[in-house]
C-alpha cells in the first residue's frame, strides 16, 4: 500500500519557502544599509508589472535563461553537472551569427537554419567534453570550465574577422540579416511599446515540453535517467552508459546553444567583443535549481529570474544597488540547497513516530 505523500515532500513548497527567505535576507541587508526595503521591493514589482512594455522586457530577459536552465536541468537528471552551458551558449550564439550574416535565405528558412546551426554548435561543444570523459577519463567539470574560456576567446577572435566584423569600426560583428530575426509582428511590438519583442519565449516553452517528454515518456529518457541514478546498475541492465552520457551532454549543449541563438536573433542582432563572460550559462544553474531540475519548472523559474533581472535594473532609479537581486537569488539557492537537510530531519521524525 502506497503511503500518502505529505505536502512537505513537494519540491515546490521548499522552493516557495526559499524564495521568501531570499527576500527576507535582502530586506535585512537593505535596511542595514539605510535603504527602505519596502520602497525597493515596490520598485522591483512596479518595474516589471506596471506596463506591458516592462512585462515584455521581463519575458525577453527570461527566454535565454529558460533554455540555459533546461540545459543544466537536463544534465542534472542524467547525472552530469553541466557547468559548461556558458561556453555552449556562446558557441550557439556565434554559429547563429555567422549563418545569419553570411547566408542569404528567405525568412522562415533562414531562421530555421540559424537555430539548427546554434543547436549543432552547442551540441558539439558539449559532446567533445563527453568524449574526453568517456575516452580519457577527464573530469567533465574541469573540461567544461576550460571550454567556457575557449569559447569566450574564440568568439572574440571571430568577431574581429574582416568578413564578420562591423563596418566602420566598433568591437562587434555586423548585424544579422532581417530574415534571420525572430521578432514579433510590428503590430505586437507597437502595442507593447517594445521593439525587441520576439518569439524566443515560444521557442523556450516548446523546448521545455520536448525535453519533458523526452525524459519522462521515451526509452532514451529512461536510459539517460537510469545512468544518472546509478551508472553501474544501468550497465548491468544492458545500457551503454558511455553512449548515454555523451548523448545527454550533446542534448544539454544543444539547449544552451539554442539559448544563444534566441538572445542573438531576438534581442541583440549582433555579437560584441566580450570584456567578461555574460553569465547566461551560470544563471541557468540557478534556474535549474529553482525549477528542481524539472523542464516545466524551468519555465516558471526562468520567468521569475528574468523578472528579477529586469526589475532589478530599475532599482538604480531610487538609488538602490541592483546587486541586491544577486543577493536574493544567491540566498534562494542557499536555502534550496539546505532544504535537503530539513527533508532528512522530517523523514527521520516520521520513521521515529512509526
Amino acid at each position: 500500500m502506497n503511503e500518502k505523500k505529505s505536502i512537505w515532500d513537494s519540491n515546490a513548497v521548499y522552493t516557495f519557502i526559499s524564495i521568501i527567505f531570499g527576500f527576507l535576507v535582502g530586506a535585512i541587508l537593505l535596511t542595514a544599509a539605510g535603504i527602505n526595503a519596502g520602497e525597493a521591493y515596490s520598485k522591483l514589482v512596479t518595474g516589471v508589472f506596471s506596463k506591458p512594455k516592462f512585462i515584455m522586457w521581463a519575458i525577453i530577459y527570461a527566454s535565454p535563461l529558460i533554455l540555459t536552465g533546461l540545459s543544466v536541468a537536463f544534465s542534472f537528471r542524467t547525472g552530469v553537472f553541466n557547468i559548461g552551458a556558458e561556453g555552449q551558449f556562446v558557441m550557439g550564439s556565434l554559429a547563429a551569427c555567422v549563418v545569419g550574416i553570411k547566408l542569404s535565405l528567405p525568412a522562415p528558412l533562414h531562421v530555421l537554419v540559424c537555430i539548427l546551426a546554434a543547436m549543432a554548435a552547442g551540441a558539439v561543444w558539449g559532446a567533445i567534453v563527453g568524449l574526453l570523459k568517456v575516452k580519457k577519463g577527464i573530469n567533465e567539470v574541469l573540461s567544461y570550465i576550460m571550454f567556457n574560456w575557449i569559447a569566450f576567446y574564440f568568439s572574440n577572435y571571430v568577431v574581429n574577422i574582416p568578413a564578420i566584423h562591423r563596418e566602420g569600426g566598433g568591437e562587434a560583428t555586423r548585424d544579422i540579416a532581417d530574415t534571420a530575426r525572430i521578432l514579433m509582428p510590428e503590430a505586437i511590438r507597437k502595442a507593447t511599446d517594445c521593439q525587441s519583442a520576439n518569439w524566443g519565449i515560444l521557442l523556450a516553452i516548446i523546448a521545455a515540453v520536448i525535453i519533458w517528454f523526452l525524459i519522462n515518456k521515451t526509452t532514451l529518457g529512461y536510459q539517460l535517467r537510469a545512468v544518472g541514478f546509478n551508472r553501474h546498475a544501468a550497465e548491468y541492465g544492458g545500457i551503454n552508459a558511455n553512449r548515454a552520457m555523451m548523448t545527454a551532454m550533446a542534448i544539454s549543449g544543444a539547449m544552451a546553444g539554442l539559448g544563444g541563438a534566441v538572445q542573438l536573433m531576438g534581442m541583440s542582432g549582433r555579437i560584441s567583443q566580450f570584456a567578461s563572460q555574460e553569465m547566461f550559462g551560470f544563471q541557468g544553474i540557478t534556474v535549474a535549481l529553482i525549477g528542481a531540475s524539472n523542464p516545466i519548472g524551468c519555465i516558471f523559474a526562468g520567468l521569475f529570474y528574468g523578472a528579477m533581472k529586469y526589475g532589478g535594473s530599475k532599482l538604480s532609479l531610487i538609488k538602490t544597488p541592483s546587486e541586491v537581486v544577486d543577493i536574493i537569488m544567491g540566498t534562494i539557492i542557499l536555502f534550496i540547497a539546505v532544504s535537503h537537510i530539513f527533508r532528512k530531519l522530517l523523514a527521520g521524525r516520521k520513521k521515529g513516530g512509526n
